[in-house]
């Protein structure tokens, strides 16, 4: 299975994005972790991301596409795959339906994940204190979720106009959720 999952920084799509490739056997590719595992490591990378972050921007398109193209050509994805923060925008679209076709693929299914905007800044505050996470201010916060509206919803009206988008209530517990999730894609566990 190929699939994406769509959703406001917050929304809970790293935590749904584990569950849902264990349930399928494939990776969670998620380009936040492997920023997050750059800025670490204080690589170049990694250092021109964390300047990008702080300031509550995007990654450009070439440096994320590449390393997306890099991953998705890695054995463990051969089965399938769940991308969980990447594409973001129209251009990355392309740049992954032109990834995917070069291999003879396609997306089997995108999972948009629908939340309350205020609950999700107040779920980011409340990570941003346990997990200690200078990125997560409540400005840059709710800058995510206006960038996240400009830029990376309208992917939502591309994959429900190509019949891809599956809605599922990302609201109340993790395990609620989780059910609510498998349930939806349930149909296409071949």
């Amino acid at each position: 299975m190929r699939l994406l999952i769509l959703g406001p920084p917050g929304a809970g799509k790293g935590t749904q994005a584990k569950r849902i490739a264990a349930k399928f056997d494939i990776p969670a590719i998620s380009t936040g972790d492997i920023f997050r595992a750059n800025i670490a490591e204080r690589t170049e990378l990694g250092l021109l991301v964390d300047e990008i972050v702080k300031a509550g921007k995007y990654v450009p398109d070439e440096v994320t596409n590449d390393l997306v193209r890099n991953r998705l050509v890695e054995a463990d994805c051969e089965r399938g795959f769940l991308l969980d923060g990447y594409p973001r925008t129209s251009a990355q679209v392309d740049e992954l339906d032109s990834m995917l076709s070069s291999g003879g693929h396609a997306l089997d299914v995108v999972l948009e994940l629908t939340v309350d905007v205020d609950e999700v800044v107040n779920r980011l505050m409340k990570r941003a204190e346990t997990e200690g996470r200078a990125d997560d201010t409540e400005d840059v916060i709710r800058h995510r979720q206006d960038v996240y509206v400009e830029q990376t919803a309208p992917l939502v009206h591309v994959y429900s106009d190509r019949g891809l988008l599956l809605r599922v209530d990302g609201m109340g517990e993790v395990d609620d959720v989780t059910e609510r999730v498998l349930t939806a894609l349930a149909p296409l566990d071949r």
